[in-house]
């Protein structure tokens, strides 16, 4: 997957080879490699959201899709908000 967010532009799917505009967080984590609570991030468009979701689904690693300004709002109201 490529890197999601270039600084200083739009966020982008991190499907490989999609440039469009993300719309949707999917939260996830490798729980041979992550602590329960640790949450990593791919950013998908509405073409790709399902793709990603089953790839992360299928290893038992997807924990949560949440729309990207819902997300965003969660990261702006601080370490006290109620996203892991």
């Amino acid at each position: 997957m490529n890197s999601p967010e270039t600084a200083g532009s739009a966020p982008v799917c991190s499907a490989k080879g999609c440039r469009t505009d993300a719309v949707w967080v999917l939260a996830w984590n490798n729980p041979k490699l992550h602590t329960p609570e640790r949450r990593k991030t791919w950013l998908a468009c509405e073409e790709h959201r399902e793709h990603l979701s089953q790839f992360l689904g299928v290893r038992g690693f997807l924990k949560d899709v949440v729309a990207l300004n819902e997300w965003e709002q969660d990261s702006a109201d601080g370490p006290d908000s109620s996203r892991a």
